[in-house]
């Protein structure tokens, strides 16, 4: 049997503490709330899944919990709550992120009830389930358990829908990367990042993900299923030179196109080594094979990058598509990214839609293509191909 999430309020004002524990509570959550900041090293675990923490408290304010945080690495989700205004709240985001810390979202006073059930209700699809079982099982796994994850086959692609926004017909996947645990069960995406950065396997594992999604694409296609695949590249894999002619084999070896593929990259990692994969990041484009720059406008050097790179893509990063709907900021870098990306060219792909008032808004903004839970969640690829087959998206 499942337990319940684990939620964690730290507000100095305790009725607004209270409110925040009870909405969680009734969302299905084990949710405690303190009004003494203090406190908190005391009264936090590492078992909490969910800390919601206000950010100007007296004494002690939500920065140096936010530091806190950071030197117990803690793996807790984060939401931010303040009376001060959205700049303020995004820098505290930013500095909680710079950490290493994961943000979720955050929340102007006065706090609506609505919004705040729509951030809870992302828990469930981020935090892994718990069961009953032996306690060990929920202890990070190692390095060397990871190696023998890729060995064995366990690192494994799932496939989340795009839509085009207009037709509402599927026109894409995004393989994302997931650890099919033999006791563990599913292990996210964040966990298996995060082991791939300390192995030094994340272009081992990468090359994995994308033969294996060049095999499941060839697949669909055979029982009728033809669209493009989105995978995750390593910046590294861009320094090989030999990666357009190794591709190019694949593809002919498997009976794809070139453009059934898009290569998706973050911009800041680009910045780290540009000058060594521009070479190969032009011959790609050359080859017919699509770029997409991923998690657009938090990186550094943005419009550096769209002058540079001859990328076919621009995704808006899941922060700035989530706090559309409430925060005038996030709806403007929305706007200008939409906008920017169209004047270039570019197809523009928003990610992280939950819910239908979201979609809505980027429907009316013009976006091209739309990813989020709203849709579907991300999914083995015989589990895609019957989704599809239910939504009338064969070709």
């Amino acid at each position: 049997m499942d337990c319940k999430k684990r939620l964690l309020v730290l507000d100095d004002e305790r009725d607004i503490g209270e409110f925040v524990r009870d909405v969680a509570i009734e969302s299905g959550f084990d949710a405690l709330a303190s009004d003494r900041p203090e406190a908190f090293p005391s009264i936090y675990t590492n078992d909490i899944d969910v800390v919601v923490l206000d950010l100007m408290m007296p004494g002690t304010d939500g920065i140096e919990i936010i530091r806190f945080l950071a030197e117990q690495r803690s793996k807790s989700f984060i939401i931010l709550i303040s009376g001060y205004n959205a700049g303020v709240l995004h820098s505290a985001q930013a500095l909680a992120s710079e950490h290493g810390l994961h943000v979720i979202g955050s929340l102007t006073k006065p706090i609506r009830y609505v919004e705040l059930e729509q951030l809870l209700e992302l828990v469930p699809a981020l935090v892994p389930a718990r069961t009953n079982a032996d306690a060990s099982l929920f202890e990070t796994p190692g390095i060397d358990e990871f190696h023998a994850a890729i060995r064995n086959g366990e690192i494994v692609p799932h496939y989340q829908p795009q839509l085009d926004f207009t037709s509402q017909t599927l026109v894409g996947v995004e393989a994302l990367v997931r650890w099919e645990h033999p006791h563990r069960g599913l292990l996210p995406a964040g966990l298996v990042l995060n082991l791939a950065h300390e192995a030094d396997l994340l272009s081992e594992m990468t090359s994995s993900v994308l033969s294996q999604s060049l095999i499941q694409c060839s697949e669909w296609q055979a029982a009728g299923l033809k669209t493009l695949v989105s995978i995750n590249m390593s910046a590294d894999m861009f320094k090989d030179l030999e990666l357009p002619k190794l591709l190019e084999e694949q593809l002919r070896a498997h009976r794809l196109e070139p453009a059934q593929i898009i290569l998706e990259v973050t911009e800041s990692a680009l910045m780290q080594e540009l000058v060594k994969s521009l070479d190969t990041l032009t011959r790609l484009r050359m080859k017919g094979i699509a770029l997409s720059i991923d998690d657009f406008g938090t990186g550094y050097s943005s419009l550096v990058q769209l002058h540079r790179i001859p990328f076919s893509e621009m995704k808006i990063d899941r922060s700035f598509v989530l706090n559309a709907l409430t925060d005038e900021e996030a709806l403007a870098i929305v706007k200008i990214t939409i906008m920017l990306g169209h004047e270039l060219g570019m197809k523009v792909v928003a990610e992280g839609i939950e819910n239908q008032q979201t979609w809505d808004l980027l429907a009316r903004l013009g976006c091209d293509v739309a990813q989020g839970y709203f849709i579907a969640k991300p999914m083995p690829g015989d589990e895609l191909l019957t989704w599809a087959r239910s939504r009338s998206a064969l070709h």
